[in-house]
């Protein structure tokens, strides 16, 4: 079924385009499926054609595109309100701006990658929810899509979900084997793989552990996900949002091997070899991001390297990117020709906080980790299971430079650099205890880095 995606337009009537509110920026938004293909507009085109046709003007060229993705959302229309927020603050930074026209010739198109990402998180699990048969019909719906939308998967989350609302079981100190046969059968149907810490997103685990997940939840109640929710009940559905944050970085990687890469690719070969490519991700985004420039399993071959990629708390391992990862038997990571391969000829810049619950705690959740044993401070040892939204980009081959998002940055073409930011990225308020600051990143600072990121030459 066609999407119907309602799009403004620019004065001139000729393109359809994003026009962000109280800014002097503009995008496209551009939607895929979950399948990595482009889903068409309204018209009955596709987007990227008048992509292509800004691309190919000979007044006012474009000199650098920006792809943009967001982590997890619900529709369009959160994507639009995100982006309408990044680019915002992004069209705020004048000086920054100003600073790169003085350079250089500076005329940015700017591109928002939407992909469905439903959250992981417990929007539909709250205190209020009574499993009468519309509402468990309803998360089951919801589920089934995140993780697997087979009839076993549906009624091994019909089976969690019951069990989570009813009375606490006489053992607490296991999973009912009922609701452990359910987690074994929807695993099963996620086909996820369990290649340790090189292996894709999605994969990049030892394989699912519902009741060391359930034994971890019990034993770390102070960073329960919800405070509302009763102890059981909370470590019962633990497994579930482990296995669906896993699933949905299943889903990033395969959208930005396919539809992504096959649309940076198109837009290289048509536009002029001096046009400067960015990208740009947040939480899953980084996996879209990181996927688009790796190419289909590492092999995709570009046009040419991008100029910058700037990984904003990333939902990804952080030994993504390391050639040598000692906890794997030296395997590389995932993500490791973007460096080894160069596919990056400016630098790759990551942002981690402390604040940010969402990345700090799956991964140790998937590692079956007590969270408040794991340290977010750089040093010498870095943990097994471990997101860059908490640490950087890890990997001794890498040579990483870390640094204060707040002190004065001097980029330099590549090279890698994870910025300290919880100073800044610190509102934990935004996401309470299931996210944390984890979305708290429309901040100067945050949009400085990926401008000054964009101008390295």
């Amino acid at each position: 079924m066609v999407e119907q995606i309602k799009l403004l337009r620019n004065p001139d009537k000729t393109m359809p385009i994003e026009k962000v509110p109280n800014s002097s920026l503009s995008y496209y938004l551009i939607a895929f499926d979950e399948d990595g293909n482009e889903r068409y507009e309204a018209d009955g085109k596709k987007l990227s054609e008048s992509i292509l046709t800004a691309l190919a003007k000979e007044s006012d060229p474009i000199t650098d595109v920006f792809i943009i993705s967001h982590g997890w959302l619900g529709d369009l229309k959160d994507a639009r309100q995100q982006y309408n927020d990044w680019i915002g603050v992004m069209a705020a930074q004048t000086a920054d701006i100003e600073r790169i026209k003085q350079s250089r010739p500076f005329n940015p198109l700017l591109i928002g990658f939407h992909w469905p990402s439903k959250p992981w998180g417990d929007e539909n699990l709250g205190g209020s929810v009574s499993f009468d048969v519309n509402d468990e019909a309803q998360l089951v719906s919801e589920y089934g899509d995140r993780i697997a939308n087979t009839e076993p998967a549906k009624q091994a989350l019909e089976t969690i979900f019951r069990a989570a609302n009813g009375d606490n079981p006489t053992d607490t100190s296991v999973l009912d084997p009922s609701v452990l046969n359910a987690y074994q059968v929807l695993n099963q149907e996620a086909n996820l793989g369990q290649d340790s810490e090189s292996g894709a997103p999605g994969s990049d685990w030892e394989g699912f552990d519902p009741q060391g997940i359930y034994k971890v939840s019990l034993e770390e109640q102070p960073v329960s996900f919800d405070i509302d929710y009763n102890s059981i009940r909370e470590a019962i559905l633990n497994p579930l949002r482990v296995l669906s944050y896993w699933s949905m970085k299943d889903r990033a990687r395969k959208i930005g091997e396919s539809g992504g890469f096959n649309l940076l690719k198109s837009l290289q070969q048509n536009s002029k070899p001096a046009v400067r490519f960015h990208l740009v991700g947040h939480s899953f985004g980084c996996i879209v991001a990181s996927a688009i420039v790796n190419g289909p399993q590492g092999k995709g071959i570009l046009v040419r390297p991008v100029n910058s990629v700037v990984l904003i708390q990333g939902a990804l391992s952080l030994w993504s990117y390391a050639n040598k990862i000692e906890y794997a038997n030296n395997r590389p990571g995932y993500f490791h020709p973007i460096v080894t391969q160069k596919k990056v000829s400016g630098a790759i810049i990551t942002t981690y906080s402390s604040y940010d619950y969402a990345v700090g705690k799956m991964y140790p959740l998937a590692g079956k980790v007590v969270f408040s044993s794991v340290d977010f401070a750089p040093g010498d040892e870095l943990p097994k299971y471990g997101g860059i939204g908490s640490f950087g980009i890890g990997g001794e081959d890498l040579q990483a430079e870390y640094k204060s998002i707040k002190e004065p940055l001097d980029f330099k073409p590549g090279k890698i650099y994870n910025l300290q930011s919880s100073r800044v990225i610190k509102n934990v308020q935004l996401g309470g205890p299931t996210s944390g600051a984890h979305c708290d990143i429309v901040h100067p600072e945050v949009a400085h880095v990926v401008w000054l990121a964009a101008d390295v030459i």
